[in-house]
């Protein structure tokens, strides 16, 4: 068995309630143990910063969508290549091409390069899931997994508006198990089933046309099945009315809708406006953030902007048509019969836009004004806000107030007067709390035992930083990346190749369900029922979790 231990470095686990200690962490067999014997080889840390490995909780990196969207662009992608070249061992690695959707290959080398060891795409439809799987195989060292989109599903929307809240249940856990997906994804609930039906939905008690049922009703009855199911990720929610003036008020319903049940809410900056519908959006961070701090079993990614270009890339449909009608550009939409939808519209985030500004400082309202950085999550929503490369541009945002103060007066002023950030907000996030916000945080919320720390038994994927004054040099170029213990990363550059795991769960559901769901299918759709399925051979390296009910 391969064995290592890193020495000298000052080690950030806060899982482990580890604050910048210098400690040794010993590797064996792919895993973190207590201890080595003596002549263990070692690597020297000294005067480095050590931390797990990154876990990125929502990011668009496979699946129809994101097919869709690297075709929109092949004039960004062609300007960024990565070359095919050999690794120390000898071995070949491939060549992609980046820009903001990079190919597989790019995919995992760039978020293994940035200190990353686990990203999850947030949205595939269950006819997508094959499609999925096979882009998550070809994506290398880091482990994947994806949630599965569930909120505007036609039989599932049946049985919620019927009360069949047992068939509504055995069918979520059918759909996890059949296409081998993480988590259940609610992307404005019910609002992409009425836009197929020519109609619309954006506050809470709208009903879909043609069905007895709200997006109220959804999220309720979904968030329930989740937690009944004992499944390891909460409901992971994108609320309706997405990036209108206003929608703060749908989100804090949407948060109260499921009271006492866990939900993470996603990309949140895009739910947090306040102002009238019609007119000019303010920031309604302050009441949601208040909410989220006083109610623990809720969670949130922030979804934040970053000025520069970026794709708006999403299973909400109408809202892809709504960014096409504002910037006047190419666009791609599809409908994911009896499931889902997409849109995909490419993107400027500009500086002086009075709208581009509210949007980059509410999210780091968002940040700013948490009281438990447990539950706040760092990300982009790749490439919606921005893409995951940015990562460490917006950890120096958060770190260095002066940074900050100079940036902010660089965007619209008027923007920026109505938000918390023109109360002079002095907190700088600390490296403790920044390895929470992108490590231990989104590895409990993902309910990850053996990601985002460095306790024993924990999976030996480290990334070691040297220790910068310029925090932004500093997470851009980590000195090394171990994946499973194997050094993948030196200086910024891929050493050797590993192949990580893909994340899924496994969930038991009541066999009676199949022939109803396979009548439905066989009368409405165009698909048979089986080739929902994906086997256990589809899936490169595999490993599954079974929930245990509640």
């Amino acid at each position: 068995m391969e064995r290592l231990r890193i020495v000298g470095g000052r080690v950030y686990d806060p899982r482990n309630g580890i604050d910048g200690e210098v400690r040794e962490i010993c590797i064996e067999g792919g895993r973190i143990v207590a201890e080595l014997p003596e002549d263990a080889p070692s690597l020297d840390a000294r005067g480095m910063v050590v931390m797990p490995g990154g876990v990125d909780i929502h990011c668009h990196i496979a699946g129809p969508k994101v097919n869709l969207a690297r075709r929109l662009e092949p004039e960004r992608r062609r300007g960024d290549v990565v070359p095919r070249r050999v690794d120390a061992a000898g071995a070949v690695l491939r060549s992609g091409t980046g820009g903001l959707v990079p190919s597989t290959f790019a995919t995992g080398y760039r978020y293994a390069g940035l200190g990353y060891t686990a990203a999850f795409e947030a949205a595939v439809p269950a006819l997508g899931a094959r499609q999925a799987h096979q882009e998550l195989n070809d994506t290398p060292v880091i482990d994947k997994g994806f949630y599965l989109l569930l909120g505007n599903d036609e039989f599932l929307l049946r049985q919620i508006a019927a009360g069949e809240t047992e068939r509504a249940r055995e069918h979520i856990a059918w759909a996890l198990a059949a296409a081998r997906a993480y988590a259940v994804k609610v992307v404005n609930p019910g609002g992409v089933a009425a836009w197929k039906r020519g109609g619309s939905v954006t506050r809470l008690d709208d009903v879909v046309p043609g069905l007895d049922v709200a997006p109220r009703g959804i999220v309720a009855a979904i968030a329930g099945a989740v937690d009944e199911l004992g499944l390891p990720h909460p409901m992971h929610i994108h609320c309706n009315d997405l990036g209108m003036p206003g929608n703060s008020a749908t989100t804090l319903e949407t948060m109260r809708a499921v009271d006492g049940m866990r939900a993470h809410f996603t990309h949140i900056q895009f739910h947090a406006y306040g102002g009238e519908r019609d007119g000019r959006p303010t920031s309604g961070a302050r009441e949601l953030v208040e909410y989220l701090n006083a109610h623990p079993e809720l969670s949130a990614d922030v979804g934040q902007v970053m000025f520069g270009p970026a794709v708006a890339m999403t299973g909400d449909t109408p809202v892809g048509y709504l960014l096409q009608r504002l910037t006047g550009g190419k666009w791609v939409a599809e409908d994911m019969e009896l499931e889902s939808g997409c849109g995909i519209v490419p993107y400027e985030y500009r500086e002086k836009n009075y709208v581009d500004s509210l949007q980059w400082a509410v999210g780091l309202e968002f940040f700013l004004l948490a009281e438990d950085p447990w539950r706040v999550v760092l990300s982009t929503d790749h490439p919606n806000g921005g893409s995951f490369l940015s990562y460490p541009r917006l950890i120096r945002l958060l770190m260095d107030r002066s940074f900050r103060d100079d940036e902010i007066r660089r965007v619209h002023p008027e923007a920026v007067a109505g938000t918390a950030l023109a109360d002079g907000l002095d907190r700088e996030y600390t490296l403790y709390e920044i390895a929470i916000i992108t490590r231990a945080g989104p590895a409990r919320l993902l309910g990850l035992e053996r990601k985002g720390h460095l306790g024993p038994g924990a999976d030996a994927d480290i990334t070691i930083y040297d220790d910068d004054e310029d925090v932004e040099r500093m997470f851009s170029t980590p000195r090394y990346v171990l994946k499973g213990g194997v050094r993948v990363v030196e200086e910024g550059e891929i050493r050797e190749e590993v192949h990580g795991t893909t994340l899924h769960v496994a969930p038991e559901y009541d066999a009676s369900l199949e022939p109803v769901l396979r009548r439905f299918v066989g009368d409405y759709g165009t698909v048979p029922l089986d080739d929902y399925r994906i086997g256990e051979e589809e899936v490169h390296r595999g490993e599954s979790f079974v929930p245990a009910r509640r």
